[in-house]
């Protein structure tokens, strides 16, 4: 194991990981100001509930990709606390953590096109990700 590798990816990564954080949180307020201005506007109408829709559907695909960084930390977390021992991911073998294999890792798990609608259905249900979309769809059905 190349550790000064991993603290590197660990680096890169998480910076990342933080980014779509942050970036998710701007949808949010963009999907508040879609509804105050469709609101201030009184042009509120299914239309404008259809893109309060879009918008959280868009934020939970965002935070699908920030969990696909998230699994990846977890690895290098774990490899960088073994210090070069193998251990075991699951019940299987043991696993050694080799640097920069975030996309090849990726592309062995990658989920069926029902998989991966299932992933952001999923993640559209996290609390952290529903809110403040739900709040902001029954605002919405409710101001119609």
């Amino acid at each position: 194991m190349d550790r000064s590798a991993l603290t590197l990816e660990w680096q890169v990564l998480q910076n990342q990981f933080d980014s779509y954080e942050k970036c998710s949180l701007f949808i949010k307020l963009f999907n508040v100001g879609i509804l105050t201005l469709a609101l201030a506007n009184e042009a509120l109408g299914v239309s404008v509930v259809a893109i309060i829709f879009v918008i959280w559907l868009q934020d939970a695909i965002w935070k699908t990709y920030q969990s696909r960084i998230d699994g990846r930390l977890q690895l290098v977390e774990q490899g960088l606390a073994m210090d070069g021992e193998a251990f075991s991911t699951n019940e299987s073998e043991p696993t050694t953590v080799i640097a920069c294999q975030y996309n090849r890792a990726f592309a062995e798990q990658r989920p069926s096109l029902i998989g991966l609608i299932r992933e952001y259905g999923c993640q559209a249900c996290r609390p952290t990700v529903a809110f403040p979309h739900a709040v902001l769809v029954v605002l919405a059905v409710f101001c119609l």
